[in-house]
């Protein structure tokens, strides 16, 4: 319920992860035991794990990693990916450069042009790992690289930008007509990102095959103190949640939503499934993962804009291999390692046996969570409160 936040202004309340929690079930599941797969236009997919669209998250031999453990890596064609035939030295570069002059260099390097036969040939290498190739792309350019990406081979085309309408307006350039292009690609489309429930249900009705869902709750996101825009994750997963089951009701089509943003532990992702995500897309806790070409670093998509950067360069270390942060063992007790785990122990812990049901989940309002009796740890800045 929307409340005065002034004179003749309202403003409704909205939650994030760290102010809510999930009540315990009053029948227990063996984590082992319960599905946690989804899909996405019929193809199904053991973990609900996305890498997000970064440069310092996901190449090719990223992918190919994530592909054999079940999940999907995207790669972005607008990344350093396809501006250099050797990537490498690039990320060497950046991850040398000063807090002060990083974000200066990303600019510097993304100045360097998309190259259209990169696009292909990047498809080709994912493909040549036997596992699904799924790539990103901004509005402006989806016609043109999606095809040269379906044409290669891709299995799934992303359409991301930091908000993403059905209806934009523009007259600098040529606006992609998301319902024509749904119809005319011979592979599923995924849009993004949005929070609203209105937006939502208007993308779903393009005849996409998923939807993102975060504005701005990335770890290297800067959207929301250059530009004052976001809806906190909670609030916009359950809005678009709501916005999913309506046109389920309505079209008989089911159309997955992602979470994409704000979750680095094993905690966040749980409660971003009791909020109504079929899957979620994570940047920062893959980033740090051995076969991330960032070394160590991790930086958002939108830190390379020439005039108005939405985005930084931050450092998030080495941890573990992807396997670990995935599968465990965990060696950190953050609980940003065994993400699959913590997901599969939570639906037991609170009796569901598959998404759907964990999507049911009591959850409370909670601002103590992560506070509550952890004082030695907060001392000893471990575990939760490092």
């Amino acid at each position: 319920m929307a409340e005065f936040i002034g004179r003749d202004r309202k403003a409704r309340r909205a939650y994030g992860f760290d102010e809510i929690a999930l009540v315990p079930g009053e029948v227990t599941v063996n984590p082992d035991e319960v599905d946690i797969h989804w899909k996405i236009n019929g193809q199904s997919f053991p973990i609900p794990f996305l890498a997000s669209a970064m440069d310092g998250v996901v190449n090719p031999a990223f992918a190919i990693k994530m592909g054999k453990w079940g999940g999907i890596a995207v790669l972005n064609l607008e990344g350093v990916q396809t501006r250099y035939e050797n990537p490498d030295e690039i990320f060497g570069k950046i991850a040398k450069a000063t807090p002060e002059k990083a974000t200066e260099l990303v600019q510097k390097m993304y100045v360097e042009p998309i190259k259209e036969k990169l696009i292909a040939k990047r498809v080709r290498e994912i493909k040549k790992g036997k596992v699904p190739a799924v790539v990103s792309t901004i509005p402006q350019h989806a016609e043109k690289f999606g095809k040269i990406a379906q044409q290669a081979g891709a299995d799934i085309v992303v359409i991301q930008s930091t908000v993403t309408t059905v209806r934009h307006i523009a007259k600098a350039y040529k606006v992609v007509d998301f319902k024509k292009f749904c119809k005319e690609m011979k592979i599923p489309v995924i849009l993004g990102n949005c929070v609203t429930y209105k937006v939502a249900l208007e993308l779903m009705e393009t005849g996409c095959a998923a939807i993102l869902v975060g504005i701005g709750p990335g770890s290297a996101c800067t959207t929301r103190g250059v530009l004052g825009l976001g809806v906190p994750q909670v609030t916009a997963t359950v809005d678009a949640a709501a916005a999913r089951d309506l046109y389920f009701k309505k079209s008989g089509r089911y159309v997955p939503i992602i979470a994409d943003g704000g979750m680095s532990t094993g905690g966040d992702v749980c409660k971003a499934f009791a909020c109504g995500a079929d899957a979620v897309m994570i940047g920062s806790a893959f980033a740090r993962a051995k076969e991330a070409p960032g070394r160590g670093y991790h930086w958002g998509m939108a830190t390379p804009h020439a005039n108005l950067p939405r985005g930084t360069r931050i450092h998030v270390g080495t941890t573990g291999t992807l396997e670990e942060i995935l599968f465990g063992p965990a060696k950190l007790d953050d609980g940003s390692q065994n993400l699959v785990g913590a997901l599969r122990t939570c639906l037991g812990n609170v009796g569901a046996r598959n998404i759907k049901e964990f999507q049911l989940t009591e959850i409370v309002i909670a601002p103590a969570i992560r506070t509550e009796g952890k004082l030695f740890q907060a001392a000893q800045r471990v575990g939760m409160m490092k």
